[in-house]
């Protein structure tokens, strides 16, 4: 059984460490489960989650020059549903957000690592453009000294 990324496979849970847990595959391979790809809750500790012997459904999500084999067991399951009205908070704490909303509907979630950092860095630019034109607005008034 050949596989590859993308491949979702059942493996065992070989040994854990602060980092993340080895897993068996299938073939005689093993991969390694990041402590970033156990949950998509927060994991403080790898044996809060995981025990050794474990069976686990992984997901292979890349293979290294070397032959090393990155896994995710989160990406191999359904993500959890979010609450309802639980969305990311826009601006700062308390409800204000300086503007920055103006009662537009949230954007749909961008599904790449790509897409959110292109998005992250246009509203960084936008707030940072509305920042220097009230600090030009500010400056004109006889502002700070």
């Amino acid at each position: 059984m050949e596989f590859g990324v993308g491949s979702v496979l059942e493996g065992k849970v070989t040994g854990i460490t602060k980092f993340g847990a080895f897993v068996s595959l299938p073939e005689g391979k093993s991969g390694l489960v990041h402590i970033s790809e156990i949950a998509y809750s927060y994991v403080n500790d790898v044996k809060d989650h995981l025990k050794e012997g474990q069976e686990v459904k992984v997901k292979v999500i890349g293979i290294d020059e070397n032959g090393r084999i990155n896994l995710s067991i989160k990406k191999a399951m359904d993500p959890p549903p979010r609450p309802a009205g639980q969305g990311r908070p826009m601006g700062r704490p308390g409800g204000h957000t300086g503007g920055g909303f103006r009662g537009k509907p949230a954007p749909a979630e961008p599904a790449s690592f790509e897409d959110r950092l292109k998005q992250f860095m246009a509203a960084s630019d936008s707030k940072l453009s509305e920042l220097r034109q009230s600090e030009r607005r500010s400056s004109r008034r006889g502002g700070r000294k």
